[in-house]
């Protein structure tokens, strides 16, 4: 998926000019780290090659000093150091998301989350009007009335609101509806209007306006087709943002999450999102992928240099490309047609041609980027790997790491393909929970779905991947993405796909050493391992128990460069217990 923020570079630069001297002022007057830490009593998970465990760790200011034994590390401290008891409770590194939207989930700050259960309570469009029409007694003239997270999948109507149920919530008031794929969208006839969209409307590349037999549009848009109605309902102010931020950043450190990942942004987001990691406002580490169709003559010109971006918390690192759509939308391009649909031979769609997908693939490889590519269908897949396979022909890299993000439906010879190009995969496994039953009985049939995310396979070719939420698509929520991992059990309770489930070290690591391996940051980040940096999270329990303690745990502690940043239950964090 993919946020739009139209104004906030413009706005952030005006605000910065008021209210930045304030914030920067904050930022640097924090209280200093103590010169040293030590971590003791605790059962600590250092995820380094061996998964050592120990009791535990001596920090010096933001890095890691030594790891090891209780009565070593205290003979290493001096009489000054802060020492912290955990209790018996467990330590490990930080939480790394792989691939999300950041500040995606802070959504709720400014739109109406439509989500169906277990994330909200929309069952029926009756419901979900009349939580817009609520959101909509409070809105300015003229002002959109957006909302996001509807599942059509998950209605009891089975099928998406029609653009004259938006219209019975406001004839006058233009109206976006964001799918929680993120890759569709509805709109009402204001907001088809107010976009211009009219029966002579082309469909763009890589997208459709959805009509009915008399050519006018119903208000479902696929795809590229957003892009005509998103920017306009997503146009957010510079204050929205931050709202956004702050909430997204409260609820990723919430869920332990040291290094956050904005998977796909034009350059006004990305700048946006600069400034406020710059001013302290975000306390994540942020990994930024530059969307290639939106930054194209920016990275051409070197506006958007990754040298000149990188902080000890900021890094522009893959340039996005997005090959096809959403299952669960039918907007992924498979190689046999979907399992249930109204045209058996539906196959989905690809975003970019083959042509236009290896073109911009050798650019930007040959020029040196990390490239990440959204690709769900097994037919998309095939094409990235093509395109890969010639950027790699054209100019050789021995170790790219070439991401292919979600990897749905990779089979196993795409798989070892993969690993002889040096891509990488990033499953997105929460699928199993979140989609699991309709994918078995609905889009992909019994034999595809029990090897959506395949894992398994993946280890069983050595090829080394990460696993992730892509939030807002589902909520930032760790203990059931490790779970989904290790479980792959759906809603219904059934599992899918046994024989591609990972024990619960593996699905650990993916999301911490593997994830930073994936980014180019295994050498500072990922494990806690000496010279590292102490970006540390601490759970009331032990994830290692079982499947259970994964869907149980509760994140007490979060810290970031050796700064405890989040305390559950507190506005702040205390130093000793």
């Amino acid at each position: 998926m993919r946020l739009i923020f139209k104004s906030v570079a413009v706005l952030v630069v005006l605000a910065l000019l008021l209210a930045g001297g304030l914030w920067f002022s904050l930022y640097e007057f924090r209280p200093a780290l103590p010169t040293q830490q030590l971590f003791v009593n605790g059962r600590i998970l250092t995820m380094d090659s061996d998964n050592r465990v120990v009791n535990a760790l001596l920090l010096e200011g933001e890095q890691i000093a030594a790891v090891g034994d209780g009565d070593r590390l205290r003979a290493l401290a001096d009489e000054n150091a802060v020492v912290i008891d955990l209790k018996g409770k467990t330590l490990l590194p930080g939480f790394i998301d792989a691939h999300g939207h950041f500040p995606g989930t802070g959504l709720a700050a400014r739109g109406v989350d439509l989500s169906s259960p277990p994330i909200g309570s929309v069952r029926r469009i009756a419901d979900l009007q009349a939580q817009l029409r609520q959101a909509e007694s409070a809105l300015d003239e003229g002002a959109w009335l957006f909302g996001f997270g509807y599942d059509d999948s998950l209605l009891a109507e089975q099928r998406h609101p029609t653009r004259e149920e938006l219209d019975a919530v406001s004839a006058t008031r233009p109206i976006y509806l964001m799918h929680s794929s993120g890759h569709l969208g509805m709109s009402n006839t204001a907001g088809l209007n107010a976009a211009g969209i009219t029966l002579d409307t082309p469909d763009p590349e890589g997208g459709e306006i959805v009509r009915d037999a008399d050519g006018m549009a119903t208000g479902l848009l696929l795809e590229h087709a957003t892009d005509l109605v998103a920017p306009l309902a997503m146009d957010f102010s510079f204050f929205d943002f931050i709202t956004m931020s702050d909430l997204a950043a409260q609820q990723y450190l919430a869920a332990g999450v040291t290094t956050a990942q904005s998977g796909g942004v034009d350059t006004r987001f990305l700048r946006g999102l600069k400034l406020l990691s710059d001013l302290g406002r975000i306390p994540q580490r942020l990994i930024v992928w530059p969307l290639a169709d939106k930054s194209a003559e920016d990275l051409d010109s070197g506006l958007l240099n990754a040298e000149s971006l990188h902080t000890a918390r900021f890094d522009m690192k893959a340039v996005k490309l997005i090959a096809d759509g959403s299952i669960q939308g039918y907007t992924a391009h498979l190689h046999q047609p979907y399992y249930r649909h109204p045209d058996p031979s539906f196959r989905g769609f690809p975003r970019l041609s083959d042509q236009s997908l290896t073109e911009q693939l050798v650019k930007y490889h040959c020029e040196a980027y990390q490239l990440a590519i959204h690709g769900n269908g097994d037919e998309a897949i095939e094409s990235i790997l093509n395109a890969f396979a010639e950027a790699q022909q054209r100019c050789p890299r021995d170790d790219p790491r070439a991401i292919v993000v979600h990897a749905q439906t990779a089979t196993p010879a795409q798989l070892q393909r993969m690993k002889a190009l040096g891509m990488t995969p990033s499953f997105f496994v929460a699928h199993t929970f979140f989609w699991g039953d309709r994918h078995r009985d609905r889009f992909l049939g019994p034999a595809r779905a029990s090897r959506i995310s395949p894992l398994q396979d993946a280890l069983d070719e050595d090829l080394r991947f990460t696993v992730h939420l892509d939030s807002p698509v589902v909520p930032m929520d760790i203990g059931r993405l490790l779970w989904s991992a290790t479980t792959r059990q759906t809603r219904s309770g059934a599992v899918l796909g046994e024989e591609q489930r990972v024990d619960i070290w593996q699905a650990l690591r993916s999301v911490t050493i593997d994830a930073a391996w994936q980014s180019f940051e295994e050498l500072r980040l990922g494990s806690l391992e000496v010279g590292k940096q102490a970006d540390l999270v601490q759970l009331d329990r032990d994830p290692t128990e079982g499947a259970e303690a994964l869907l149980a745990f509760k994140v007490e502690r979060t810290w970031i460069g050796g700064r405890c940043v989040y305390q559950r239950g507190r506005d702040d964090c205390e130093l000793t217990e």
